[in-house]
């Protein structure tokens, strides 16, 4: 079954937050410009953004946030050795989308 981004949350009602081309951009170029600050992990054998998402944020569905951040257009293509830039504080990641 395929999510809409308007579909709301189940436990909460409030509408999910999804990534948009707009909203993608916006994080991309808040990192460029210093406005938000990430930290810098290597991209090990195996590893996944939505992994990094669970780990750092605690939800796998914000793999999106990584990828904005990273300049990454298709997230399941990304090679091992890539540099990832994981925005450091989730709420202000999320001011920019």
């Amino acid at each position: 079954m395929a999510v809409s981004r308007y579909q709301k949350d189940i436990i909460t009602g409030t509408p999910q937050r999804l990534a948009t081309a707009s909203s993608f951009l916006r994080l991309r170029d808040a990192v460029r410009s210093g406005q938000l600050s990430t930290r810098e992990v290597i991209l090990a054998e195996g590893q996944r953004l939505d992994q990094l998402a669970g780990q750092y944020y605690g939800d796998g569905n914000l793999w999106w946030v990584i990828a904005a951040a990273s300049e990454i257009g298709w997230w399941l293509q990304v090679p091992p050795g890539t540099r990832i830039l994981i925005p450091t504080s989730l709420s202000e990641a999320l001011r920019f989308s």
